[in-house]
Protein backbone atom coordinates (compact mmCIF):
# COMPACT_ATOMS: atom_id res chain seq x y z
CA UNK A 1 0.00 0.00 0.00
CA UNK A 2 1.25 3.47 -0.84
CA UNK A 3 2.72 5.56 1.94
CA UNK A 4 0.07 8.17 1.15
CA UNK A 5 -2.56 5.85 2.59
CA UNK A 6 -0.85 5.65 5.96
CA UNK A 7 -2.20 8.38 8.22
CA UNK A 8 -0.72 9.52 11.53
CA UNK A 9 -3.37 10.86 13.91
CA UNK A 10 -0.86 13.43 15.15
CA UNK A 11 -0.98 15.03 11.72
CA UNK A 12 -4.74 15.55 11.72
CA UNK A 13 -5.94 19.15 11.39
CA UNK A 14 -7.23 21.03 14.41
CA UNK A 15 -10.97 20.79 14.97
CA UNK A 16 -13.37 23.71 15.07
CA UNK A 17 -13.31 24.17 18.84
CA UNK A 18 -9.53 23.75 19.21
CA UNK A 19 -6.85 26.41 19.44
CA UNK A 20 -5.64 27.29 15.95
CA UNK A 21 -2.38 25.33 15.84
CA UNK A 22 -0.74 26.32 12.57
CA UNK A 23 2.38 24.22 13.20
CA UNK A 24 0.28 21.09 13.56
CA UNK A 25 -1.86 22.08 10.61
CA UNK A 26 1.17 22.47 8.36
CA UNK A 27 2.10 18.83 8.94
CA UNK A 28 -1.03 17.84 7.03
CA UNK A 29 0.51 19.38 3.86
CA UNK A 30 3.49 17.26 2.70
CA UNK A 31 4.93 19.85 0.29
CA UNK A 32 5.41 22.45 3.03
CA UNK A 33 8.28 20.44 4.49
CA UNK A 34 10.49 20.75 1.44
CA UNK A 35 13.30 23.18 0.64
CA UNK A 36 13.75 25.37 -2.44
CA UNK A 37 17.23 26.64 -3.39
CA UNK A 38 18.45 25.49 0.03
CA UNK A 39 15.81 27.46 1.95
CA UNK A 40 12.58 26.28 3.60
CA UNK A 41 9.68 26.76 1.20
CA UNK A 42 7.65 29.88 1.96
CA UNK A 43 4.62 29.46 -0.29
CA UNK A 44 2.78 32.75 -0.80
CA UNK A 45 1.06 32.13 -4.15
CA UNK A 46 -2.17 30.68 -2.79
CA UNK A 47 -4.39 32.88 -4.96
CA UNK A 48 -3.01 31.01 -7.97
CA UNK A 49 -3.40 27.59 -6.35
CA UNK A 50 -3.36 26.19 -2.84
CA UNK A 51 -1.34 23.22 -1.66
CA UNK A 52 -3.06 19.89 -1.01
CA UNK A 53 -3.44 18.15 2.36
CA UNK A 54 -2.86 14.44 2.79
CA UNK A 55 -6.59 13.88 3.15
CA UNK A 56 -7.10 15.00 -0.46
CA UNK A 57 -4.17 13.01 -1.82
CA UNK A 58 -5.36 9.92 0.02
CA UNK A 59 -8.95 10.28 -1.23
CA UNK A 60 -7.80 10.49 -4.85
CA UNK A 61 -5.40 7.59 -4.51
CA UNK A 62 -7.99 5.48 -2.72
CA UNK A 63 -10.42 5.98 -5.60
CA UNK A 64 -7.93 4.90 -8.24
CA UNK A 65 -6.64 1.94 -6.21
CA UNK A 66 -9.89 0.60 -4.78
CA UNK A 67 -12.98 2.00 -6.55
CA UNK A 68 -12.02 3.07 -10.06
CA UNK A 69 -14.93 2.79 -12.48
CA UNK A 70 -17.12 5.07 -14.56
CA UNK A 71 -20.14 6.60 -12.86
CA UNK A 72 -23.86 6.42 -13.57
CA UNK A 73 -23.43 3.64 -16.13
CA UNK A 74 -22.54 0.36 -14.51
CA UNK A 75 -24.79 -2.14 -12.72
CA UNK A 76 -21.82 -3.56 -10.83
CA UNK A 77 -20.20 -2.90 -7.45
CA UNK A 78 -17.23 -0.74 -8.54
CA UNK A 79 -19.41 1.57 -10.60
CA UNK A 80 -21.94 1.85 -7.83
CA UNK A 81 -19.19 2.77 -5.32
CA UNK A 82 -17.66 5.33 -7.70
CA UNK A 83 -21.09 6.84 -8.35
CA UNK A 84 -21.81 6.96 -4.63
CA UNK A 85 -18.56 8.80 -3.91
CA UNK A 86 -19.03 11.18 -6.84
CA UNK A 87 -22.53 12.11 -5.73
CA UNK A 88 -21.36 12.41 -2.11
CA UNK A 89 -18.89 15.06 -3.31
CA UNK A 90 -21.81 16.96 -4.83
CA UNK A 91 -23.55 16.84 -1.45
CA UNK A 92 -20.33 18.01 0.24
CA UNK A 93 -20.22 21.06 -2.04
CA UNK A 94 -23.89 21.84 -1.47
CA UNK A 95 -23.38 21.67 2.30
CA UNK A 96 -20.22 23.80 2.17
CA UNK A 97 -21.91 26.69 0.34
CA UNK A 98 -25.33 26.12 1.93
CA UNK A 99 -27.11 25.40 -1.34
CA UNK A 100 -30.75 24.40 -1.06
CA UNK A 101 -30.23 21.17 -2.99
CA UNK A 102 -27.34 19.10 -4.35
CA UNK A 103 -28.98 19.15 -7.81
CA UNK A 104 -28.04 22.83 -7.99
CA UNK A 105 -24.34 21.84 -8.05
CA UNK A 106 -22.78 21.31 -11.48
CA UNK A 107 -19.27 19.90 -11.71
CA UNK A 108 -17.07 21.60 -14.32
CA UNK A 109 -13.32 22.00 -14.90
CA UNK A 110 -13.06 25.22 -12.91
CA UNK A 111 -14.50 28.69 -12.38
CA UNK A 112 -13.52 29.64 -15.93
CA UNK A 113 -15.59 26.86 -17.50
CA UNK A 114 -18.48 27.62 -15.16
CA UNK A 115 -18.59 31.23 -16.34
CA UNK A 116 -18.28 30.16 -19.97
CA UNK A 117 -21.17 27.72 -19.48
CA UNK A 118 -23.47 30.49 -18.26
CA UNK A 119 -22.23 32.96 -20.89
CA UNK A 120 -22.79 30.44 -23.67
CA UNK A 121 -26.33 29.86 -22.50
CA UNK A 122 -27.10 33.56 -22.36
CA UNK A 123 -25.51 34.22 -25.74
CA UNK A 124 -27.36 31.41 -27.48
CA UNK A 125 -30.87 31.98 -26.18
CA UNK A 126 -31.31 34.81 -23.68
CA UNK A 127 -29.69 37.88 -25.28
CA UNK A 128 -30.62 39.95 -28.27
CA UNK A 129 -29.18 43.09 -29.91
CA UNK A 130 -29.43 46.08 -27.59
CA UNK A 131 -29.36 44.05 -24.38
CA UNK A 132 -26.65 44.84 -21.82
CA UNK A 133 -24.39 42.99 -19.39
CA UNK A 134 -22.74 44.77 -16.44
CA UNK A 135 -19.23 43.63 -15.47
CA UNK A 136 -17.12 45.16 -12.71
CA UNK A 137 -13.80 46.81 -13.48
CA UNK A 138 -11.92 44.55 -11.05
CA UNK A 139 -12.80 41.22 -12.67
CA UNK A 140 -10.40 38.45 -13.58
CA UNK A 141 -10.20 38.01 -17.35
CA UNK A 142 -12.28 34.85 -16.94
CA UNK A 143 -15.22 37.04 -15.91
CA UNK A 144 -14.66 39.56 -18.70
CA UNK A 145 -13.73 37.73 -21.90
CA UNK A 146 -16.64 35.22 -21.93
CA UNK A 147 -19.08 38.14 -21.67
CA UNK A 148 -17.31 39.99 -24.48
CA UNK A 149 -17.60 36.89 -26.65
CA UNK A 150 -21.24 36.52 -25.62
CA UNK A 151 -21.92 40.18 -26.51
CA UNK A 152 -20.23 39.86 -29.89
CA UNK A 153 -22.33 36.83 -30.77
CA UNK A 154 -25.64 38.28 -29.61
CA UNK A 155 -25.27 41.97 -30.41
CA UNK A 156 -25.50 42.90 -26.72
CA UNK A 157 -23.37 45.58 -25.07
CA UNK A 158 -21.21 45.67 -21.93
CA UNK A 159 -21.20 48.32 -19.21
CA UNK A 160 -18.47 48.59 -16.57
CA UNK A 161 -19.01 49.13 -12.84
CA UNK A 162 -15.90 51.08 -11.73
CA UNK A 163 -13.83 51.02 -8.54
CA UNK A 164 -11.97 53.86 -6.82
CA UNK A 165 -8.27 54.29 -6.12
CA UNK A 166 -8.53 52.27 -2.92
CA UNK A 167 -9.87 49.34 -4.91
CA UNK A 168 -13.45 49.71 -3.64
CA UNK A 169 -16.33 49.11 -6.04
CA UNK A 170 -18.48 52.19 -6.61
CA UNK A 171 -21.75 50.49 -5.77
CA UNK A 172 -23.59 53.84 -5.92
CA UNK A 173 -22.89 53.81 -9.68
CA UNK A 174 -24.82 50.58 -10.11
CA UNK A 175 -28.21 52.29 -10.01
CA UNK A 176 -27.16 54.46 -12.95
CA UNK A 177 -25.99 51.44 -14.96
CA UNK A 178 -29.00 49.21 -14.37
CA UNK A 179 -31.85 49.53 -16.83
CA UNK A 180 -34.58 47.56 -18.56
CA UNK A 181 -31.93 46.43 -21.05
CA UNK A 182 -29.69 44.88 -18.37
CA UNK A 183 -29.86 41.08 -18.58
CA UNK A 184 -27.05 40.05 -16.21
CA UNK A 185 -24.53 41.43 -13.71
CA UNK A 186 -21.16 39.63 -13.34
CA UNK A 187 -19.09 40.48 -10.26
CA UNK A 188 -16.31 38.96 -8.20
CA UNK A 189 -16.76 38.19 -4.52
CA UNK A 190 -13.06 38.83 -3.76
CA UNK A 191 -10.65 40.46 -6.22
CA UNK A 192 -7.73 38.23 -7.16
CA UNK A 193 -5.48 41.24 -7.79
CA UNK A 194 -6.50 43.50 -4.88
CA UNK A 195 -8.05 41.26 -2.25
CA UNK A 196 -11.10 43.54 -2.04
CA UNK A 197 -14.16 41.84 -0.53
CA UNK A 198 -17.19 43.23 -2.30
CA UNK A 199 -20.55 43.93 -0.57
CA UNK A 200 -22.32 41.17 -2.46
CA UNK A 201 -25.59 41.19 -0.57
CA UNK A 202 -26.06 44.89 -1.29
CA UNK A 203 -25.10 44.47 -4.95
CA UNK A 204 -27.35 41.45 -5.51
CA UNK A 205 -30.31 43.07 -3.76
CA UNK A 206 -29.96 46.15 -5.95
CA UNK A 207 -29.72 44.10 -9.14
CA UNK A 208 -32.69 41.92 -8.20
CA UNK A 209 -34.78 45.04 -7.60
CA UNK A 210 -34.43 45.58 -11.36
CA UNK A 211 -35.06 41.91 -12.16
CA UNK A 212 -31.40 41.35 -13.11
CA UNK A 213 -29.75 38.00 -12.28
CA UNK A 214 -26.24 38.00 -10.80
CA UNK A 215 -23.28 35.71 -11.47
CA UNK A 216 -20.62 35.76 -8.75
CA UNK A 217 -17.02 34.69 -9.31
CA UNK A 218 -16.25 33.15 -5.94
CA UNK A 219 -12.88 31.60 -6.80
CA UNK A 220 -10.96 33.87 -4.41
CA UNK A 221 -13.62 33.93 -1.69
CA UNK A 222 -14.23 30.24 -1.18
CA UNK A 223 -10.95 29.46 0.70
CA UNK A 224 -11.14 32.56 2.91
CA UNK A 225 -14.75 33.36 3.81
CA UNK A 226 -17.94 31.56 4.83
CA UNK A 227 -20.20 31.41 1.76
CA UNK A 228 -23.97 31.01 1.97
CA UNK A 229 -25.43 31.22 -1.52
CA UNK A 230 -29.02 31.23 -0.25
CA UNK A 231 -28.42 34.18 2.09
CA UNK A 232 -26.51 36.01 -0.64
CA UNK A 233 -29.36 35.17 -3.05
CA UNK A 234 -26.84 34.68 -5.87
CA UNK A 235 -28.33 33.31 -9.08
CA UNK A 236 -25.02 31.73 -10.07
CA UNK A 237 -21.89 31.24 -7.94
CA UNK A 238 -18.70 29.68 -9.33
CA UNK A 239 -15.40 28.50 -7.90
CA UNK A 240 -12.41 26.26 -8.63
CA UNK A 241 -11.39 23.28 -6.52
CA UNK A 242 -7.68 24.00 -6.62
CA UNK A 243 -8.16 27.36 -4.88
CA UNK A 244 -9.65 25.61 -1.86
CA UNK A 245 -7.05 22.85 -1.26
CA UNK A 246 -8.58 20.49 -3.85
CA UNK A 247 -7.27 19.12 -7.15
CA UNK A 248 -6.82 21.05 -10.37
CA UNK A 249 -9.27 20.37 -13.19
CA UNK A 250 -12.42 20.37 -11.04
CA UNK A 251 -14.74 23.27 -10.27
CA UNK A 252 -18.30 24.14 -9.42
CA UNK A 253 -21.17 26.04 -10.93
CA UNK A 254 -23.92 26.62 -8.40
CA UNK A 255 -27.15 27.93 -9.80
CA UNK A 256 -30.63 28.39 -8.46
CA UNK A 257 -32.73 25.67 -10.00
CA UNK A 258 -34.81 28.11 -12.06
CA UNK A 259 -31.66 29.98 -13.16
CA UNK A 260 -30.03 26.78 -14.42
CA UNK A 261 -33.17 25.58 -16.14
CA UNK A 262 -33.26 28.80 -18.18
CA UNK A 263 -30.00 27.79 -19.87
CA UNK A 264 -29.72 25.42 -22.83
CA UNK A 265 -27.25 22.52 -22.48
CA UNK A 266 -23.65 23.64 -22.76
CA UNK A 267 -22.32 20.48 -24.43
CA UNK A 268 -23.88 17.42 -25.97
CA UNK A 269 -22.87 13.83 -25.35
CA UNK A 270 -23.33 10.95 -23.00
CA UNK A 271 -25.12 11.20 -19.65
CA UNK A 272 -26.77 14.58 -20.37
CA UNK A 273 -29.61 13.05 -22.37
CA UNK A 274 -32.92 11.42 -21.56
CA UNK A 275 -33.63 10.01 -25.05
CA UNK A 276 -31.81 10.20 -28.39
CA UNK A 277 -33.15 9.56 -31.86
CA UNK A 278 -32.38 11.05 -35.25
CA UNK A 279 -35.75 12.73 -35.10
CA UNK A 280 -35.38 14.35 -31.67
CA UNK A 281 -33.21 14.33 -28.53
CA UNK A 282 -34.53 15.15 -25.08
CA UNK A 283 -32.29 16.21 -22.21
CA UNK A 284 -31.76 14.90 -18.71
CA UNK A 285 -32.83 16.92 -15.66
CA UNK A 286 -30.36 18.77 -13.43
CA UNK A 287 -27.51 18.26 -12.75
CA UNK A 288 -26.80 15.71 -15.53
CA UNK A 289 -28.07 18.16 -18.18
CA UNK A 290 -24.78 20.11 -17.88
CA UNK A 291 -22.34 17.23 -17.28
CA UNK A 292 -21.84 15.68 -20.71
CA UNK A 293 -19.36 12.82 -20.95
CA UNK A 294 -17.23 11.15 -18.33
CA UNK A 295 -16.57 13.68 -15.56
CA UNK A 296 -13.45 14.17 -13.47
CA UNK A 297 -14.56 11.57 -10.95
CA UNK A 298 -11.38 11.54 -8.88
CA UNK A 299 -11.27 15.34 -8.98
CA UNK A 300 -14.77 15.62 -7.55
CA UNK A 301 -13.92 13.09 -4.84
CA UNK A 302 -10.75 15.05 -4.03
CA UNK A 303 -12.73 18.29 -3.88
CA UNK A 304 -15.19 16.73 -1.47
CA UNK A 305 -12.28 15.65 0.74
CA UNK A 306 -10.81 19.17 0.57
CA UNK A 307 -14.05 20.80 1.69
CA UNK A 308 -14.43 18.35 4.56
CA UNK A 309 -10.83 19.16 5.56
CA UNK A 310 -11.58 22.91 5.54
CA UNK A 311 -14.71 22.29 7.62
CA UNK A 312 -12.65 20.33 10.15
CA UNK A 313 -10.39 23.35 10.62
CA UNK A 314 -13.27 25.83 10.52
CA UNK A 315 -13.79 28.48 7.86
CA UNK A 316 -14.24 31.25 10.41
CA UNK A 317 -11.08 30.19 12.25
CA UNK A 318 -9.17 30.25 8.96
CA UNK A 319 -10.58 33.69 8.17
CA UNK A 320 -9.42 35.07 11.53
CA UNK A 321 -5.95 33.58 11.10
CA UNK A 322 -5.58 35.01 7.61
CA UNK A 323 -6.84 38.43 8.74
CA UNK A 324 -3.97 38.45 11.26
CA UNK A 325 -1.50 37.59 8.47
CA UNK A 326 -2.93 40.34 6.25
CA UNK A 327 -2.63 42.94 9.01
CA UNK A 328 0.97 41.92 9.70
CA UNK A 329 1.83 41.96 5.98
CA UNK A 330 0.38 45.45 5.55
CA UNK A 331 2.48 46.71 8.46
CA UNK A 332 5.69 44.95 7.40
CA UNK A 333 5.45 46.01 3.76
CA UNK A 334 4.41 49.60 4.54
CA UNK A 335 7.70 50.06 6.42
CA UNK A 336 9.81 49.27 3.33
CA UNK A 337 11.02 52.44 1.55
CA UNK A 338 9.83 52.70 -2.05
CA UNK A 339 7.19 49.98 -1.69
CA UNK A 340 3.68 50.88 -2.88
CA UNK A 341 0.64 48.86 -1.87
CA UNK A 342 -1.79 48.44 -4.76
CA UNK A 343 -5.31 48.39 -3.37
CA UNK A 344 -6.08 49.60 0.14
CA UNK A 345 -9.75 48.68 0.53
CA UNK A 346 -10.76 48.47 4.20
CA UNK A 347 -12.26 44.99 3.74
CA UNK A 348 -9.80 42.60 2.09
CA UNK A 349 -9.04 38.91 2.17
CA UNK A 350 -6.08 36.75 1.29
CA UNK A 351 -4.18 39.01 -1.12
CA UNK A 352 -1.72 41.88 -0.85
CA UNK A 353 -0.28 43.36 -4.06
CA UNK A 354 2.62 45.78 -4.29
CA UNK A 355 5.32 47.37 -6.42
CA UNK A 356 8.86 48.41 -5.47
CA UNK A 357 10.25 51.63 -6.87
CA UNK A 358 12.46 51.05 -9.95
CA UNK A 359 12.27 47.25 -9.59
CA UNK A 360 10.26 45.16 -12.06
CA UNK A 361 7.91 42.73 -10.31
CA UNK A 362 9.35 39.80 -12.26
CA UNK A 363 12.86 40.63 -11.03
CA UNK A 364 11.51 40.94 -7.53
CA UNK A 365 9.82 37.53 -7.71
CA UNK A 366 12.96 35.89 -9.14
CA UNK A 367 15.15 37.13 -6.29
CA UNK A 368 12.55 36.12 -3.73
CA UNK A 369 12.45 32.65 -5.25
CA UNK A 370 16.20 32.26 -4.68
CA UNK A 371 15.39 32.67 -0.98
CA UNK A 372 12.66 30.05 -1.08
CA UNK A 373 9.77 32.53 -1.21
CA UNK A 374 7.11 31.95 -3.86
CA UNK A 375 5.05 34.98 -4.90
CA UNK A 376 3.21 35.77 -8.13
CA UNK A 377 4.34 38.58 -10.46
CA UNK A 378 2.47 39.92 -13.48
CA UNK A 379 -0.92 41.37 -14.33
CA UNK A 380 -2.72 38.46 -12.60
CA UNK A 381 -5.21 38.12 -15.48
CA UNK A 382 -6.60 41.49 -14.42
CA UNK A 383 -5.21 43.97 -16.95
CA UNK A 384 -8.02 46.52 -16.43
CA UNK A 385 -6.98 46.68 -12.76
CA UNK A 386 -3.36 47.30 -13.73
CA UNK A 387 -4.47 50.02 -16.16
CA UNK A 388 -6.50 51.71 -13.42
CA UNK A 389 -3.41 51.98 -11.19
CA UNK A 390 -1.06 52.89 -14.02
CA UNK A 391 1.23 49.89 -13.61
CA UNK A 392 2.04 47.06 -16.03
CA UNK A 393 2.26 44.47 -13.26
CA UNK A 394 2.52 43.92 -9.53
CA UNK A 395 3.99 41.38 -7.17
CA UNK A 396 1.35 39.55 -5.17
CA UNK A 397 1.63 37.68 -1.90
CA UNK A 398 -1.43 35.59 -1.07
CA UNK A 399 -2.14 33.67 2.10
CA UNK A 400 -3.72 30.40 3.15
CA UNK A 401 -4.63 28.57 6.35
CA UNK A 402 -1.08 27.21 6.74
CA UNK A 403 0.94 30.42 6.41
CA UNK A 404 2.63 31.91 9.47
CA UNK A 405 3.66 35.25 10.90
CA UNK A 406 7.28 34.11 10.54
CA UNK A 407 6.73 33.73 6.79
CA UNK A 408 5.33 37.26 6.60
CA UNK A 409 8.43 38.53 8.39
CA UNK A 410 10.62 36.50 6.00
CA UNK A 411 8.88 38.16 3.05
CA UNK A 412 9.59 41.60 4.51
CA UNK A 413 13.26 40.81 5.11
CA UNK A 414 13.63 39.37 1.61
CA UNK A 415 12.05 42.46 0.03
CA UNK A 416 14.51 44.67 1.88
CA UNK A 417 17.24 42.48 0.42
CA UNK A 418 15.73 42.92 -3.06
CA UNK A 419 15.82 46.68 -2.58
CA UNK A 420 19.47 46.56 -1.60
CA UNK A 421 20.46 44.28 -4.48
CA UNK A 422 18.57 46.19 -7.19
CA UNK A 423 18.75 49.74 -5.90
CA UNK A 424 20.06 51.94 -8.76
Amino acid sequence: MSALLVSDHSEAPPVNNAVYDVARLRRAFPILGREVHGHPLTYLDNAATTQKPKAVLEAIEHHYIHECANVHRGAYWLSEKASEQYEQARKDVARFIHAAHAKEIIFVRGATEAINLVAAGFGRSLLKPGDEIIVSEMEHHSNIVPWQMCAEQSGAGIKVLPFDDRGVLQVAELERLLSARTKLLAVTHVSNALGTVNPLKEIITQAHAHGVPVLVDGAQAIPHLPVDVVTLDADYYVFSGHKVYGPTGIGVLYGKREALERLPPYQGGGDMIRTVSFEKTTYAPLPARFEAGTPDIAGAIGLGAALRFVESVGVEAISRHEAMLMAEAKQVLSDIPGLRLIGTAPHRAGVISFTLDKVHPHDMATILDRQGIAVRAGHHCAQPVMKHFGVPATARASFAMYNTLAEVQALGAALRHVREVLRP
